[in-house]
C-alpha cells in the first residue's frame, strides 16, 4: 500500500537584506548634516573706525585714513599705490612692482607704520586696511599675485573693489 504523498518543497524563511538601505540612510544623514552646516550664515570681521576722536595726519577724524592703503592694478603689470584718501594722500601715489622689493616692502612698511600709530595713540592694533582695485584691463595673474602678497605680508583686512573714481582713472592714465 502506497500512499500517494505529495512531495512538498521545503519553504525557506524570507530574509530581507537591509545593507543597501542602511548605506543610503547614512548617506542621507551625512548629506543633510553637511547642508545644514553650510547653510549657516558665516560671520566676517569688519574693520570699522573707532568712535573715539583721534587726530590723523590731516585733521581730526576716525583715524582710518592712516590705516588705509589703496592698490590700483592695470594692464602690463602696472600697479599704483597710495595711502589715505586720494584727495588728501598721506603718501603721494607711486608706481611699484611685484615682489619683495616692491609691493611686499610697501605692505610691511605700512603694517609697521600702523603699529607705531596705534601705540602712539593708545589703540589696540588692528592692522592696515588694503583696498585692491583691479581695472578691466588687469589680468587674472596680477590679482592672484596681489592676493598672495596679502597672505605673505599677513594683511588681515583687505577688499577687492571694482569701481574707480574719476581721479583714479586719471592717475592710471598719467602714470
Amino acid at each position: 500500500m502506497e500512499i500517494n504523498k505529495k512531495v512538498r518543497s521545503k519553504k525557506l524563511g524570507t530574509k530581507v537584506d537591509l545593507t543597501a538601505m542602511v548605506s543610503v540612510s547614512f548617506l542621507l544623514i551625512i548629506f543633510f548634516m553637511v547642508t545644514k552646516e553650510l547653510s549657516k550664515p558665516q560671520a566676517m570681521s569688519l574693520g570699522l573706525p573707532d568712535n573715539r576722536i583721534s587726530c590723523g595726519s590731516f585733521g581730526c577724524g576716525t583715524g582710518t585714513e592712516t590705516r588705509t592703503i589703496t592698490i590700483l592694478l592695470d594692464k602690463d603689470d602696472k600697479m599704483i599705490v597710495y595711502s589715505g584718501l586720494l584727495a588728501y594722500p598721506l603718501e603721494s601715489p607711486k608706481e611699484v612692482v611685484y615682489g619683495k622689493d616692491g609691493i611686499r616692502k610697501e605692505l610691511f612698511n605700512k603694517n609697521k607704520a600702523v603699529q607705531e600709530y596705534s601705540a602712539k595713540y593708545g589703540r589696540t592694533y588692528r592692522g592696515p586696511i588694503v583696498i585692491i582695485k583691479p581695472s578691466k584691463k588687469c589680468n587674472y595673474k596680477n590679482l592672484v599675485d596681489i592676493l598672495d602678497e596679502m597672505a605673505i605680508a599677513n594683511i588681515q583686512t583687505y577688499a577687492i573693489v571694482n569701481n574707480y573714481t574719476p581721479e583714479e582713472r586719471k592717475l592710471l592714465a598719467v602714470k
